[in-house]
């Protein structure tokens, strides 16, 4: 995160219009959190479904952490010259697509592909969406604003996760990834609903 990058702030925003922002980004957060720390969970569960011992599920977990460290450098790259609000709303498809298709996941190795694809966008978005917090608020509160980002995923972890483990137990750990990806849906419409349409940025580095 650059200096440049953050002194490019939009318009004025009144403070109702920030709040819905910095729902919409913490939103993200919390179903990050979910998917980042329910899978572990509830590995026993998916372990049993998918017919491999609870060690080798446990390679589920690690594809998931493989794709948060190669996507964010690369998405970084890629994704640079684009216009934030959009790159909020493609990281967050992406997750959206990798949760569901755990959800369906028809055997453990494609299992693996799906957790590392829904790792990808992890990274990248919070990068970007603590960008978009701080472009919206003065200098003094920009600090807050990424704080609130990140609060979304310790209200993930703290209470998303219990309430989707105890919805998995009753009716399957499938639903655990079915309601992520649920959650990434909602968050792409925020997004799209009341981030600020910022222009590309052709001449970016990340």
């Amino acid at each position: 995160m650059t200096d440049a990058a953050l002194d490019t702030a939009l318009p004025v925003r009144s403070r109702g219009a920030v709040a819905l922002v910095l729902i919409a980004l913490a939103m993200g957060g919390f179903a990050i959190g979910v998917t980042e720390f329910a899978a572990m969970s509830i590995l026993p569960d998916f372990a049993a479904g998918l017919g491999v011992d609870a060690p080798t599920a446990g390679h589920v977990i690690s594809a998931y952490a493989a794709g948060v460290v190669v996507g964010a450098p690369i998405l970084a790259v890629l994704g640079a010259r684009y216009p934030r609000w959009l790159l909020l709303i493609a990281f967050m498809a992406l997750f959206a697509i990798g949760n569901v298709a755990s959800a369906l996941a028809p055997t453990y190795h494609w299992m693996l592909v799906f957790r590392f694809l829904s790792g990808l966008p992890h990274g990248a978005y919070f990068g970007v969406a603590a960008l978009v917090a701080a472009s919206i608020v003065p200098l003094h509160f920009r600090t807050r604003a990424v704080s609130t980002i990140l609060m979304g995923l310790t209200v993930g972890t703290v209470l998303g996760v219990p309430v989707v483990n105890i919805i998995s137990h009753a009716h399957g750990w499938r639903w655990t990834f079915a309601i992520v990806g649920v959650l990434a849906v909602l968050t792409m419409a925020l997004v799209a609903l009341f981030a600020p349409r910022d222009p590309a940025h052709p001449d970016a580095s990340p």
